[in-house]
């Protein structure tokens, strides 16, 4: 379902961070050169539509999530890059993966092997990165910019809100987030190698935003296991079994 009002946050990020459209643009278009032809839009619909989907990120309570996450077998789940790494490691398939490409590529190799659709995203600053794309059999090319081609636009800014952006696109019943942490701390799965950590904060920072704007803009069933976000019901492990079957 497409979402009213993603250009102008859009622009509101390029504003924020300094980003440049066009770098965005020359991005899109590789990528849209490097996918395959045939778009496995019809298994994300599958997946996701009128189901209860787990939206699972790689803050700092990912780890202590992962026993629940375990427990429904059944679940969708929709990861965000660095938490495939997390949930392969404890023998959890992902059904799909959100990813930037700067998690750890081992995992992200893994988890298509896996049969997971791989939602690749394309911006200025992972252009070099981009053909790394071109190994997974599953995927999904996207953007923050305008859709076109094989480039798709389901909304969201970091891996982890764009999860939460696609279930509601493709009609999720019910969105349950896990390691969707919002505070001062880093998770340990959430970046591979050195990075800016004022810069991953504001990037979390606005990520949050864009959830609680969201959550403004719809009327499904919002969940949250982590740090409370306005919009979002805060839920407890233990309380996990009425909204979704093992």
């Amino acid at each position: 379902m497409k979402l009213c009002g993603w250009e102008q946050k859009y622009r509101e990020i390029l504003r924020e961070f300094g980003f440049d459209r066009k770098d965005d643009a020359r991005a899109a278009n590789l990528l849209n050169l490097l996918v395959r032809t045939r778009l496995p839009l019809n298994k994300l619909d599958h997946e996701i539509k009128n189901r209860a989907v787990f939206v699972i990120g790689a803050g700092p309570s990912l780890s202590s999530s992962i026993p629940a996450i375990k427990r429904f077998k059944k679940a969708t789940k929709i990861v965000a890059d660095g938490a495939t790494r997390a949930l392969i490691e404890n023998g959890i398939r992902p059904d799909i993966v959100v990813t930037d490409l700067d998690g750890n590529l081992e995992y992200l190799k893994k988890a298509s092997e896996m049969n997971a659709v791989m939602v690749v995203h394309s911006h200025g600053d992972n252009i070099g990165i981009l053909p790394i794309a071109s190994l997974f059999r599953n995927c999904i090319g996207t953007t923050e910019g305008k859709q076109f081609g094989k480039i798709k636009n389901f909304g969201g800014f970091t891996d982890g809100d764009r999860c939460a952006f696609l279930a509601r696109y493709f009609g999720a019943k019910r969105i349950i987030l896990f390691g969707m942490d919002f505070g001062s701390k880093i998770g340990a799965y959430s970046k591979e190698g050195r990075y800016d950590k004022a810069v991953k904060l504001q990037k979390l920072r606005k990520a949050r935003y864009l959830l609680e704007w969201l959550a403004s803009k719809d009327n499904r069933e919002l969940y949250t296991t982590s740090e409370p976000i306005k919009g979002f019901q805060n839920i407890s492990f233990g309380d996990l079994q009425g909204l979704v079957r093992e």
